[in-house]
């Protein structure tokens, strides 16, 4: 049993943690981001966690959701690290049993990630070498704290007189007086005229256990010195992964000139109002929602696209091929299905690709081949029916966004983009196959989750402003948003106050049915608390339902509301 207490033996074990995960940044630096084990069994818990769970993040923390998975799984490593320090406090052999079932864990998810091989493993293994030598450092090693070395002091002056025999003072008792004699505030003896007798600091973990403070200092410095170490391994990790990214790759394309160019956004078609989502989303704004808790980076060199499953012709097209081929441009409104009534989960852009439709063409789909399975780099599936990408909607295999290549987060080198369908059904990032196969025979990755297979966009609206924050005055009040119903069109919107007659907005002008649309309605507002309501009709006739209903499993409904004071 190591003379290391409890509390400082918790220290060392999340100092071996650190250490093991510094160490694998470094080695995954070499292997590739997606072999770090912290990015492992992270990806590992999106894969397998409760579908509620996965929403309760997405609702708490939005695009930031996988920040937040990878803190909270640091979190939860330091502190099972801790125990294994205390575990190990009592028997090495626990401990380091402990660091090999983990490091174990982490090599097992690297293996399961779509794409791994065998060397993914190593930073786990590496990682784990390191958080083991650590961990007996501060345990069984030269870093292991050393007990109080007491011993009764021997007295100075006249030999003691004889008398009743007198009880030898505790050495671990706690004081009771001051002055000479009695015991001093540490429970050391003190003698008068001896010398002066060297203090025991008392260590939490037990009554009555104390260290040399020498040894305490060392262990203290030795784990500041390698969680810095580790912090410094595991920044550097990442930032030499980050050199090794696609990035430059990405500036060197010159994207080919659109046989079909997107028609020009019409005059009026942004209102410029404050607070008001821009018609055109920027790059930099649009949202990201998908699995991958590392942004996968995938050169254009070597990237190809696999056409195949139930199909006359397949083909293989590498990333020279598409661009050869004719360019059409079109502006098109992505939506994530995750996105809550009133949420930002949604932007327009303008997409440069190769129609899909084309390419289905060429391979000729077989009889009963009702779905078309896009599958990313990192596993990631998504089924999308194959009659929807061939009924003449401008569905395409995007390699530009906003009149420049891809961003690397946004799926590049090419990407799915579908118009009128949800993320989760259409919208494949960093795409390397498209198979064709049958909703009877293939479900896609979020269908076994509990979302319907297919998601087509449910007319919506949103109040972007005035906002509860704003507090405007009394009089004129612009209130305005978008509405949206993809590949079919916003026809009318309306607007109630404090649940009164519906009153018609006036919508903007807007490029096509593919796209949201603007709208404003100018409101007399009075003194008080109001309550603002919106709903839209689409161009089928179809007015947005009021009943509201949570995301799953095919997208919110409801109206949007807002409620705020007027001055």
């Amino acid at each position: 049993m190591s003379s290391t207490t409890p509390r400082f033996a918790a220290l060392g074990g999340v100092a071996a943690a650190a250490a093991a995960i510094g160490t694998a940044e470094l080695v995954a630096a070499l292997t590739g981001p997606r072999s770090s084990p912290l990015v492992a069994v992270g990806g590992l818990v999106v894969d397998t966690a409760p579908e509620p769970v996965k929403r309760f993040g997405i609702e708490v923390f939005g695009t930031n959701d996988k920040i937040a998975l990878l803190v909270g799984t640091a979190l939860l490593l330091g502190g099972f690290a801790a125990l294994i320090g205390m575990l190990a406090a009592r028997r090495l052999t626990v401990g380091l049993a402990g660091i090999v079932v983990f490091g174990g864990i982490g090599a097992a998810a690297a293996l399961t990630r779509a794409g791994a091989d065998a060397a993914d493993v190593l930073p786990s293994l590496v990682g784990a070498a390191a958080g083991g030598a650590v961990l007996w450092a501060f345990v069984a090693g030269p870093l292991e704290l050393d007990p109080w070395p007491w011993s009764p002091p021997t007295p100075a002056g006249p030999p003691p007189v004889t008398g009743p025999a007198v009880a030898a003072p505790d050495p671990d008792s706690v004081a009771t007086s001051e002055g000479t004699g009695g015991t001093t505030s540490t429970g050391s003896p003190s003698v008068p005229g001896g010398p002066p007798v060297r203090e025991s600091p008392l260590v939490p973990g037990g009554p009555g256990r104390r260290v040399d403070p020498d040894s305490r200092r060392r262990f203290l410095t030795g784990v500041g010195t390698v969680l810095g170490v580790a912090a410094v391994g595991g920044v550097a990790g990442r930032w030499l992964a980050g050199r090794q990214g696609v990035s430059a790759a990405r500036e060197a394309i010159t994207l080919p000139a659109p046989v079909s160019p997107a028609p020009p956004v019409p005059a009026g078609a942004d209102l410029a109002q404050p607070g008001l989502a821009s018609y055109v989303t920027s790059n930099r704004s649009f949202y990201r929602i998908d699995t991958a808790l590392v942004v996968p980076q995938v050169d254009p060199a070597t990237w190809q696209l696999r056409i195949h499953g139930r199909v006359r012709n397949p083909v293989t097209l590498s990333y020279a091929d598409l661009l050869a081929r004719p360019m059409v441009e079109r502006y098109v409104t992505l939506a994530c299905v995750s996105n809550e009534v009133g949420g930002d989960l949604i932007g327009n852009a303008r997409w440069l690709g190769v129609p899909i439709r084309e390419l289905l063409d060429e391979v000729a789909p077989l009889d009963g081949a009702d779905q078309v399975v896009g599958r990313s780099v990192d596993g990631w599936t998504c089924g999308t029916p194959t009659a929807v990408l061939r009924d003449g909607r401008d569905a395409l295999l995007a390699v530009g966004m906003n009149g420049e290549p891809l961003p690397v987060q946004h799926g590049f080198p090419v990407r799915m983009v579908v118009p009128g369908l949800y993320g989760y059904v259409s919208a494949c990032k960093w795409i390397t196959e498209l198979e064709l196969t049958s909703f009877a025979d293939f479900d896609a990755y979020w269908v076994p989750r509990g979302w319907s297979a297919q998601g087509p966009v449910k007319t919506q609206s949103r109040i972007d402003t005035p906002r509860p924050r704003n507090r405007p005055a009394a009089g004129p009040v612009t209130v305005a948003g978008v509405a949206w119903a993809q590949h079919r069109g916003i026809d009318r919107v309306e607007v109630r106050v404090d649940e009164g007659p519906w009153q018609q907005a006036q919508l903007a002008p807007t490029i096509s049915v593919d796209t949201w649309v603007q709208w404003s309605w100018q409101w007399q507002a009075t003194p008080g608390e109001h309550t603002l309501q919106v709903r839209a009709t689409d161009s089928t006739g179809e007015t947005q339902t009021g009943e509201p209903r949570g995301v799953a499993p095919d997208g919110a409904t409801g109206w949007h509301s807002v409620t705020l004071t007027v001055a």
